[in-house]
């Protein structure tokens, strides 16, 4: 069961994509994908469609991010422990998590090229698993906090690594350069199917090269704590995105640095929910 958001020369719409292709669910409903993860009906309208005859086939179809104004796109850093260690700076593991906002215009669907912009030539990729909130909650025990899933998504979480040292206490810059990540290529509802999330794999490869592959198993903070943790100064609403951090082996932890460059193609996979692919080019909107 795979929700998307699209457009088409019609404008944009949502659906559900299958091996036969997009059912467009906008166009018989109205509304927006953000609409039915906040009614809580996401399994009821992904098995609603099963039945029904693709409208596009995937390829004729631009994607668009997921979820097209989230209320929140919480991305937590540095929570893999390995990539901890990458650090080399002989520090212990964190006490709570790291955590950085995003606008969502910082992302662009899958399919789509990650922009480099001009002011840098340090564009980096992170591949990251997303939790997609459904339901409400405040001050969440742990013990209930994975119930609150109701979707997982996918993250290129693409970095301007020279300006997140722009300042002492936080990375907000380097992070929400417009189109330098991607989100997609869908959401996949939360059905049982994962588990305690503890055994997931994701994978990062930069031209088919494996540059990143870890499992949920080594999070210092597991989704569980996560969810917990935050919504213990926010109130979690459906449709609210948290990205739960990436593997050691972004570019910049090579010698010399190996930044994205015009042409790259990263692919970030997550058995069970899919594959997100973006290309790399110099922003277009420069003149």
């Amino acid at each position: 069961m795979r929700l998307m958001s699209f457009e088409t020369s019609s404008g944009a719409s949502w659906g559900v994509a299958g091996d036969a292709g997009v059912v467009d669910l906008g166009a018989r409903r109205g509304g927006t994908l953000l609409d039915v993860v906040r009614a809580g009906d996401l399994l009821s309208t992904a098995e609603a469609a099963a039945g029904m005859e693709a409208d596009f086939d995937t390829d004729d179809v631009t994607f668009l991010p997921p979820l097209h104004a989230p209320e929140k796109i919480a991305c937590i850093g540095v929570n893999y422990a390995n990539r901890n260690a990458e650090y080399k700076d002989n520090s212990a593991d964190p006490d709570w998590p790291s955590l950085f906002m995003r606008a969502i215009d910082s992302f662009t669907g899958h399919g789509q090229p990650l922009w480099r912009p001009p002011e840098s030539l340090q564009l980096d990729y992170e591949g990251e698993i997303v939790i997609v909130i459904g339901k409400r909650g405040h001050r969440i025990p742990q013990s209930e906090a994975l119930d609150y899933i109701g979707a997982l998504t996918i993250m290129n979480e693409g970095t301007l690594r020279d300006w997140v040292r722009h300042a002492k206490f936080n990375v907000t810059q380097g992070k929400n350069f417009v189109h330098s990540g991607g989100l997609g290529p869908w959401i996949v509802p939360n059905a049982g199917q994962f588990g305690d999330f503890g055994a997931m794999t994701i994978t990062t490869q930069v031209n088919g090269e494996q540059r990143q592959h870890d499992t949920t198993a080594n999070l210092m903070f597991p989704f569980s704590y996560l969810i917990h943790y935050l919504s213990t100064f926010y109130i979690l609403k459906p449709g609210d995105i948290i990205s739960t951090g990436t593997p050691l082996g972004a570019g910049a932890r090579f010698d010399p640095p190996r930044y994205l460059v015009p042409g790259d193609v990263v692919a970030v996979a997550v058995p069970g929910v899919g594959t997100l692919i973006n290309g790399v080019e110099d922003d277009p909107t420069v003149v």
